[in-house]
């Protein structure tokens, strides 16, 4: 089992200041291999298609670059669980004030919510942070959820196409979430990929 985790949004609280009032963390879950390298070969047939040679990154893609994405990978074989956090409703001062805690806590979230589906997972995760970070982030996370993880490691979203696959999945339904009433287009493009979203506050 291998799985690609992702977020949108910040985990700051200066919300005059440009913080997100949302953060949306999500996991994608392939069940094999053979499941991973299918899909990640479709986004290798699309690239080309689409003329895209940069990285698919929800955030900076065209509306029209987003639809062709998830038309093209709707019947690929992974499933998406997802956690979104409207950070006004949090009230733990910690999560508030260290964001190395903030994101730990809702990884572990994330992953405990969606733990049915977690067997002696390999997790990637995007880069980010300090080696010291990484290196805690992945202990802490084993730690949390025993036997459910077998390993932990950063990945170059730059040059893994299924954690650019993360990132689109959870931009999408992080969008629906900011914007109700035009945001969901993408979401229920791959409605049928979503297993579980669930919401904070």
């Amino acid at each position: 089992m291998l799985v690609f985790v992702d977020e949108s949004g910040c985990p700051g609280f200066k919300f005059a200041r440009g913080s997100d009032p949302i953060f949306g963390i999500g996991m994608v879950v392939f069940a094999s291999d053979d499941a991973a390298k299918a899909t990640a070969d479709t986004l290798g047939i699309l690239r080309p298609k689409l003329r895209h040679k940069s990285e698919f990154k929800f955030s900076k893609c065209s509306d029209e670059l987003r639809d062709a994405f998830f038309q093209g990978v709707a019947d690929c074989p992974f499933t998406v669980h997802a956690l979104i956090v409207r950070k006004e409703a949090l009230r733990g001062e910690h999560l508030r004030k260290d964001t190395d805690s903030f994101y730990k806590h809702f990884a572990r979230m994330l992953m405990a919510q969606g733990a049915g589906s977690l067997q002696r997972a390999r997790v990637r995760m995007d880069g980010r942070g300090s080696r010291e970070f990484q290196r805690s982030l992945g202990t802490y996370l084993r730690r949390e959820l025993g036997a459910r993880i077998r390993d932990v490691k950063m990945s170059d979203s730059a040059r893994d196409p299924l954690m650019q696959l993360a990132d689109m999945c959870i931009g999408a339904i992080t969008r629906a979430e900011r914007d109700r009433q035009g945001g969901s287009r993408w979401k229920c493009m791959i409605a049928r990929r979503i297993q579980d979203i669930s919401h904070l506050g």
